[in-house]
Formats: C-alpha cells, sequence, structure tokens
C-alpha cells in the first residue's frame, strides 16, 4: 500500500489531473465511434432554476467538451408536473442518437427522485443510480457503476493503493455512495466497515482503517486522531461553510499529517465523479454499436 515517508504530510490526490487524464483517454475512444459515424451523446435534463445545479451542469457540459462527447440540457420550469418529466425520459429513452441520460438533483417538490431514476432506461442510466444498476452491481454485475464510487476507485488506483485485501472503512451509507462504494470495495478484495452517523464509536473503526471513504454530509467529520498513519483517506464531502468556502468531511489538515494519501476538496473526488459520468456515456456509445463485445 502507498504510504508517507517517514517525515513529512500525505501525497495528495490531484482529483483534476486525474480526470484530464480520463477525458485523453476517452478521446482514441470517441475517435474509434466517429469512423463509425457515432457521436457519443449524453442529454442533461434541469428542473427549476437551481444555481447550483447550473454549475455542476456547466462543468460536466465542458467536460464533455474535452472529450470530444456532445452534450445539451433540457429544461423544464420548477413547477413542471411529474408526468412532464416522465415524458420527456421516455423521449430520450427511445431517441438512438442519445447514449446517456441524467436527471441533475435535487429535484424541486413534488418530484420524486427516486421514482425518476427508474424512469431512465438502464442502458442510458450513466449515472448507474437506477434499481436496476443497483441491483446488477449488488450481483457483480454492474452495467455502470455509480460515479462518485467508481471516481473513488480510480483515485485510489492512480495513487498506487493496493485494495485487495486491505481493511477497507466507509462512513456513510446512502445509495448513491456508501453502499455501493461498499460493494465494489468488496468486489476488489477489500475487507469493509460501513459506519454511518449513529456509529458508537467512529474512530475505532475509522483508525483500523487502510482504506478510509468519508461521504457523511459533515464538514471536519474524520480528524487526524481518528486516522491509522499511512492510511489512504478519500473526502467525498462537500459542504459549503457559513463565510462560503467549501470544506469536505475529512480536516484536512490534521488528517494529512497523518495520512499515507489524501484527496483535496475542492480538486479531489468531485472532477472524477463527472470525468466518470462522461466515461459511462462513451461506454454507452460503443455498446450501441456492439452490445455483445462492449
Amino acid at each position: 500500500m502507498a504510504s508517507r515517508g517517514a517525515t513529512g504530510p500525505a501525497r495528495v490526490i490531484d482529483g483534476v489531473a486525474a480526470a484530464r487524464e480520463v477525458y485523453l483517454g476517452l478521446k482514441a475512444r470517441v475517435a474509434a465511434l466517429g469512423r463509425v459515424n457515432v457521436r457519443p451523446a449524453l442529454t442533461a435534463v434541469l428542473v427549476g432554476d437551481n444555481p447550483a445545479s447550473r454549475i455542476y451542469l456547466r462543468n460536466k457540459m465542458r467536460a464533455c467538451e474535452k472529450a470530444g462527447v456532445h452534450s445539451e440540457v433540457l429544461e423544464l420550469p420548477a413547477g413542471s408536473p411529474p408526468r412532464t418529466l416522465l415524458a420527456t425520459l421516455e423521449k430520450l429513452n427511445a431517441d438512438s442518437a442519445v447514449h446517456g441520460i441524467l436527471v441533475q438533483l435535487p429535484l424541486p417538490r413534488p418530484l420524486d427522485a427516486s421514482l425518476v431514476a427508474q424512469s431512465v432506461a438502464p442502458a442510458k442510466d450513466v449515472d448507474g443510480l437506477s434499481w436496476h444498476n443497483l441491483g446488477a452491481l449488488l450481483a457483480g454485475q454492474p452495467l455502470f457503476e455509480p460515479c462518485t464510487p467508481r471516481g473513488v476507485i480510480a483515485l485510489l488506483e492512480r495513487a498506487g493503493v493496493e485494495i485487495d485485501a486491505r481493511q477497507a472503512v466507509v462512513v456513510g451509507r446512502s445509495a448513491i455512495v456508501g453502499k455501493p462504494m461498499a460493494l465494489m470495495l468488496m468486489a476488489r478484495g477489500a475487507t469493509v466497515t460501513i459506519c454511518h452517523s449513529r456509529t458508537r464509536d467512529l474512530a475505532a473503526d475509522t483508525r483500523r482503517a487502510d482504506i478510509l471513504v468519508v461521504a457523511a454530509g459533515r464538514a471536519g467529520l474524520v480528524t487526524g486522531d481518528m486516522v491509522k498513519p499511512g492510511a489512504a483517506v478519500i473526502d467525498v464531502g462537500i459542504n459549503r461553510l457559513p463565510g462560503g468556502k467549501l470544506a469536505g468531511d475529512v480536516d484536512f489538515a490534521s488528517v494529512r499529517a497523518v495520512a499515507g494519501c489524501i484527496t483535496p476538496v475542492p480538486g479531489g473526488v468531485g472532477p472524477m465523479t463527472i470525468a466518470m459520468v462522461i466515461a459511462n456515456t462513451v461506454t454507452a456509445a460503443e455498446r450501441s454499436v456492439a452490445p455483445a463485445a462492449a
């Protein structure tokens, strides 16, 4: 397992640089698709006018440009009834020129995000969050791995962190990150413990982790005294502090003094999550051309 030297802080895993490498690798695959007259295409659906959602989508569309993937955003008014959104998704499901569909969250009430996720065709569910894709992940036959956990795996691989036979602790049990993260680490040979807000002695569990993934949504939850020396620490959290500054679930300064490698916030997992959305879209396009070979 990768670890820091006898002195000095942990290595910082650069998610921006890692994402850039992903886009470079995707360009060759996109070019190959172009030779058979297929251009990977991602369509995002935005309901309402959430400023943060607009920023996230703008970042995703820019990422598509870097990889040569076509992208567009369909906007619906905040008061759109469920039938309007579902009809939009049905149309996109049937459009052979669209390879990936994502619905930007959060959705305004009374729209049900869970119902909406199930309305995206599994073959175009590049977020990997439909029940079909999550069930396939549980069975060990994922069609698309959820993007944030897949980004975490990619960052661990980039840092040279061994996963097989390691002790991994995931703090957070959401269906978007925590649960699929645990499954994906187990699939790669790790022994996994899942913790959450009601874990009685969180520090006792986190100190055992060779790999610690924190996705609890609580700024500064994990501090240096809760981390095993030399551990790989992946901070999935993104919290906006009262002054407007972004912070992760990990107290970066104190944990960096102990860990072997660590992701920053921002600039760590976030860019890789977007990169995995684009990578899944390219994979979906390849499957549309040769389903049996993809």
